[in-house]
């Protein structure tokens, strides 16, 4: 029993992925991986700043991509969505 437990809980354990400078997210939350250079996802971006959901893990660095989580939130990364989207494929895969 303890170890069908074990194995329950390992299946489900939330999986982070590296959004650039150590910052981490829960793969599992993500909804979409956009490029953040097109005007509606500027929109988007200011209005999440507005409702005090914007998290900027760019570290000072230019925005290439807005990760769209699953709770509104909206989380700025300096990385490519070519590159996060392989890093989530290697995450899952783990």
């Amino acid at each position: 029993m303890n170890e069908m437990i074990k194995q329950l809980s390992t299946r489900f354990e939330p999986k982070s992925l590296n959004i650039g400078f150590e910052n981490r997210i829960i793969s599992s939350r993500i909804v979409a991986i956009v490029n953040s250079n097109s005007a509606p996802i500027k929109r988007l971006i200011r209005k999440a700043k507005e409702n005090n959901l914007l998290v900027d893990g760019t570290g000072g660095k230019t925005t290439r991509t807005s990760l769209i989580m699953d709770s509104g939130h909206v989380v700025l990364s300096s990385i490519s969505p070519r590159n996060l989207s392989a890093r989530i494929e290697r995450v899952n895969l783990a």
